[in-house]
């Protein structure tokens, strides 16, 4: 039977976590909200730098998400955009999904937030449609407990991905 190998995400570079370890404290801030914009998450986890290694920061990034009070999920929330449709979606994919958040954002009070694990466009979509969808059945206060661990998941793959160098978070100056 032939050994199977298996594939690791690249790690961040050196200088992307020496940077966020060692970064002014206001610019660290900034750039965190990028990922989730509760200053209170934010500010935690600049507090708590230096950082060994990118699990460790996720792990922080994690517990602090998990401690959001209602004023801070909401906070986060009121901030959030609505997430945008893959480039070749069809118009009749636009006009569900507009209104389906149009249905999500007048019974809960903010936008749906999602994160999507899928690279198809199509696939996306679908997960998209069918997570709010089924959603839309939850009673306030469970969608308020789903939104924040859908925005938990958010800001760790948006770190993530900026300390590896793919998006825009936590190492911006």
């Amino acid at each position: 039977m032939p050994a199977q190998t298996r594939t690791e995400s690249p790690s961040p570079t050196p200088t992307s976590l020496e940077r966020f370890n060692t970064g002014p404290a206001a610019d660290i801030e900034r750039a965190l909200l990028t990922c989730l914009r509760s200053l209170r998450w934010a500010r935690r986890l600049t507090d708590h730098r230096p950082y060994p290694d990118l699990d460790s920061l996720l792990a922080a990034a994690d517990e602090a998400a998990y401690d959001l009070t209602p004023a801070d999920l909401s906070e986060a929330l009121a901030a959030e955009s609505l997430p945008e449709l893959p480039d070749g979606v069809y118009a009749a994919a636009h006009t569900a999904l507009g209104a389906a958040h149009a249905a999500y954002e007048s019974r809960f009070g903010h936008v749906f937030v999602i994160c999507v694990d899928s690279p198809s466009p199509d696939e996306a979509l679908n997960q998209v449609l069918t997570g709010i969808r089924s959603r839309l059945t939850n009673d306030p206060e469970e969608e308020r407990v789903v939104a924040a661990e859908e925005l938990r998941r958010l800001a760790r793959e948006r770190l993530g991905n900026a300390l590896r160098g793919a998006g825009n978070c936590a190492t911006s100056h």
